[in-house]
C-alpha cells in the first residue's frame, strides 16, 4: 500500500425510490455504481436513511432486492471484504431507525479491523457479513435512537445514528450514519431564526458529539456523513426573495384561518407563494438551480453551530433537497420547501488530520442530472493518511485545559472553571501519577463544585475532612450541633402551636450575656435567646423517618441525612433549649467531647447514655 487509501463516502436518503422500486431501484443502484467506476476507491462507505420507505411495512420487502443489485454488481466484485447494517425491524417502536450502512474493502486492502463495542477490541474484518431485520445484538455497531423529546412535534420518530469503527492499515477512525428531524411546517419554520426545528436538531447533534466523547472508548477522528436535515434560515430567504412585494393572507374557506401567504409585486402578480407545505417562487427553478451557491449559501447556517468542532470542505453544489421525483424532471426541485443543502458530509478537527490533502478531494452531488429520489446522494471522495494510529482530540496527560480543546470545550459532561496554573505547574514532580482518561469517566457536579468554606457557613463541609475510625464515624451520622438542633427544635416548636398563639423570641433570662466568651468566629456559635408564650397544649407529634416524610416532621443535618427520633413532647421543649444555651459557652469543647465518651454507648447499641452527649436531652 502507498501512503492513503482512496475512499469514497457516500450519505443519501433512499425513502422515495422504494416508493417506485420497480423502476427507481435500478436506476439509483446503476448511478451509484457508475460513480464507484469512475472514481475507483478502495474503501467505500454507504450511508442510507428511510431504508424502505416511508410506508415500510410494505415496502421492507424491496429492501433485499436492493442490496442483491449491490452486492452482486460487477463494479462491487472486487472488494471481497463487505459489512451491511440493516435496521429493518419497524415492529420494535422504541429501536427502529431505518438506517442503512454499507462498507466495501477492497482485496487490495490487508490491514482491515472493524472494533467490536461489546468486547471493546478491534477483530479482523473478513468475507461478507450482512445483518438485517433486529440488528440490536449485533456487536460490530453501535446503535441508538433519539430521545422521543428531541422531536416534540412528531408523535412517533425513526431518527437516531449507526457508528461502526475501522482500522484501515493503522489508521483508526469513526463512521457514523445520522438521521436528524426535519421542518414540518413553513409558518413555524419562518417564524424566527434559528426555528424550533433548527434548535431540535442542535440538541440532538450535540447529544450525539456528547455522547462520543464521553463514553467509555477511546476518543478517535470521526466522520459524520447522513441527512442533517440543514435547512437555511427561512426568514431570511424569505425577505430576499420578498423585497418591495405586498404581503397578502389567503384565507381557507372552511375554517376562515389564513392558509398561505403571497408575496405580489405592483402589477399584483404572485412572486412568491409560502404554505406549510408550500414554498413556490414564479422562477423557482431559476432561482434555486442556477448558481444558488451566490446568494443562497449564506443563509445556509445551521452547521456554523458546530464550527469549532466539525468541518467540512466548501461546497460548490446545488442544495441536495427536495427534487422532484418524476422521471423527466430529475434537476428541478419541487415547490415544496426551501432548496437547502440537507445532505452533508462533516469531519471532527482530528479527522481532518487524516485526509491526504495532496490527493485529490471532490465533494459534491451525484447524479445530477439522474432522478435519485427527493434526495440527491452526497458524496466526498478523498484519501485517508495510513498508519496514522489514534489521533486524540487533546492530550489529557496530566490535566485537561477544556478552553484549548474544542471538544472538551463543548462536549465534556461538566464545564470546569480553569485557572492559570502555569505557578503550579514549576513545581509538579515527575513521581506523581495522573489519570490520562479524566474526561472518560462520568463526572458529576457536586464532585467539581463546592459550597465555599467561610467561617459563616458554619455547616458546609470542608474539602479536607477529618479522618475517623468508625465509630465516630457512625456517631456523627446519629448527632447534630447544638447551633442546629436548637434550630431545628424551634422550628418544631413553631409547628406544633396553636395558630391563635403568636410565638415570638426575646433575649434570654437564663443566661448572662456579659459571661459568654467571645465565639463568633466559632462554627457552633450560638446567638442568646430564649423562647417565649410557649403553648400550653399536651400534643405529642411523632418525627417520622420513612420516605414519605413531611416538612419539619423530622430533623437532618447537613448531609440530608434523616434522624429517627422517637417522640418530642412540646412541653419538654423550653427545657431542652435552656439545657442548649447553658452549654454555648463551650460548645465546640463540650461536643467534642461528648462524641468521644460516647463510643461505647454507639458501639453498644445502649437505649440510654450516662455521657453528657446530645442525644442524652431526649
Amino acid at each position: 500500500m502507498g501512503t492513503s487509501i482512496p475512499v469514497l463516502l457516500v450519505t443519501a436518503n433512499v425513502g422515495s425510490i422504494f416508493e417506485n422500486p420497480s423502476v427507481m431501484l435500478q436506476v439509483w443502484t446503476d448511478e451509484f455504481l457508475s460513480k464507484i467506476s469512475k472514481l475507483s476507491p478502495k474503501f467505500i462507505a454507504l450511508h442510507c436513511q428511510e431504508v424502505g420507505g416511508k410506508n415500510y411495512e410494505n415496502s421492507m420487502k424491496h429492501v433485499e432486492h436492493f442490496v442483491n443489485l449491490l452486492m452482486s454488481s460487477n463494479e462491487l466484485r472486487p472488494y471481497d471484504k463487505v459489512r451491511v447494517y440493516l435496521d429493518e425491524d419497524y415492529s420494535s417502536a422504541e429501536h427502529f431507525t431505518a438506517l442503512g450502512n454499507f462498507y466495501f474493502i477492497h482485496e487490495s486492502i490487508e490491514n482491515v479491523q472493524i472494533w467490536n463495542f461489546k468486547e471493546a477490541t478491534f477483530l479482523p474484518c473478513v468475507g461478507k457479513e450482512t445483518h438485517s431485520g433486529n440488528i440490536e445484538a449485533v456487536e460490530t455497531k453501535e446503535k441508538s435512537k433519539f430521545p422521543q423529546n428531541f422531536f416534540p412535534e412528531c408523535k412517533w420518530s425513526r431518527k437516531g445514528f449507526l457508528r461502526t469503527r475501522w482500522s484501515i492499515e493503522g489508521s483508526v477512525f469513526d463512521l457514523i450514519n445520522i438521521h436528524l428531524f426535519h421542518d414540518a411546517s413553513n409558518f413555524v419554520a419562518m417564524e424566527a431564526y434559528p426555528s424550533v426545528y433548527c434548535a431540535n436538531r442542535r440538541r440532538a447533534l450535540e447529544h450525539t458529539l456528547q455522547r462520543f466523547h464521553n463514553d467509555e472508548y477511546d476518543n478517535v477522528p470521526y466522520i459524520l456523513f447522513g441527512d442533517f436535515n440543514f435547512r437555511t434560515d427561512t426568514d431570511g430567504v424569505i425577505k430576499k426573495l420578498t423585497e418591495g412585494l405586498t404581503t397578502v393572507r389567503i384565507q381557507n374557506n372552511k375554517n376562515n384561518e389564513f392558509s398561505k401567504l403571497q408575496y405580489r409585486n405592483e402589477d399584483q402578480d404572485a412572486v412568491l407563494t409560502v404554505g406549510k407545505k408550500e414554498f413556490n417562487h414564479a422562477d423557482h427553478q431559476g432561482v434555486f438551480s442556477q448558481q444558488p451557491d451566490d446568494w443562497l449559501k449564506p443563509y445556509d447556517k445551521e452547521v456554523d453551530a458546530f464550527k469549532e468542532t466539525l468541518l467540512e470542505f466548501p461546497i460548490t453544489f446545488a442544495p441536495s433537497y427536495p427534487f422532484e421525483e418524476a422521471m423527466s424532471k430529475a434537476s428541478s426541485y419541487m415547490q415544496t420547501r426551501c432548496p437547502a443543502w440537507c445532505d452533508r458530509v462533516l469531519l471532527s478537527h482530528t479527522a481532518k488530520k487524516l485526509i491526504d490533502e495532496t490527493d485529490h478531494i471532490e465533494y459534491d452531488l451525484m447524479g445530477q442530472n439522474t432522478c435519485m429520489g427527493d434526495h440527491k446522494p452526497v458524496y466526498l471522495r478523498t484519501s485517508i493518511l495510513t498508519n496514522s494510529g489514534i489521533i486524540t482530540c487533546c492530550h489529557h496527560n496530566e490535566y485537561c485545559l477544556p478552553m484549548n480543546c474544542p471538544c472538551c470545550s463543548q462536549f465534556a459532561n461538566v464545564t470546569i472553571n480553569v485557572i492559570d496554573m502555569s505557578d503550579y505547574l514549576k513545581h509538579s514532580t515527575s513521581d506523581i501519577t495522573i489519570n490520562p482518561n479524566l474526561l472518560r469517566e462520568p463526572v458529576t457536579r457536586d464532585m467539581l463544585q463546592h459550597d465555599p468554606y467561610t467561617p459563616e457557613s458554619a455547616e458546609s463541609h470542608s474539602p479536607n475532612q477529618e479522618k475517623v475510625d468508625v465509630a465516630l464515624s457512625d456517631l456523627r451520622r446519629t448527632s447534630v450541633s447544638p447551633m442546629l438542633l436548637k434550630k431545628r427544635l424551634e422550628t418544631f416548636l413553631k409547628e406544633n402551636s396553636k395558630p391563635s398563639m403568636a410565638i415570638t423570641r426575646s433575649v434570654s433570662q437564663h443566661v448572662n450575656v456579659a459571661e459568654l466568651p467571645t465565639i463568633a468566629a466559632d462554627e457552633d456559635a450560638i446567638r442568646p435567646r430564649a423562647m417565649s408564650e410557649l403553648q400550653t397544649s399536651t400534643v405529642v407529634s411523632r418525627l417520622h423517618d420513612d420516605d414519605d416524610r413531611q416538612p419539619c416532621e423530622s430533623m437532618h443535618d447537613e448531609n440530608q441525612r434523616w434522624f429517627p427520633y422517637s417522640e418530642v413532647d412540646p412541653l419538654k421543649v423550653p427545657k431542652i433549649l435552656e439545657q442548649i444555651d447553658d452549654g454555648a459557652r463551650n460548645a465546640k469543647a463540650t461536643r467534642r467531647k461528648s462524641l468521644d465518651d460516647c463510643d461505647d454507648h454507639v458501639e453498644s447499641s445502649k437505649t440510654s447514655c450516662n455521657c453528657r452527649c446530645w442525644c442524652s436531652i431526649l
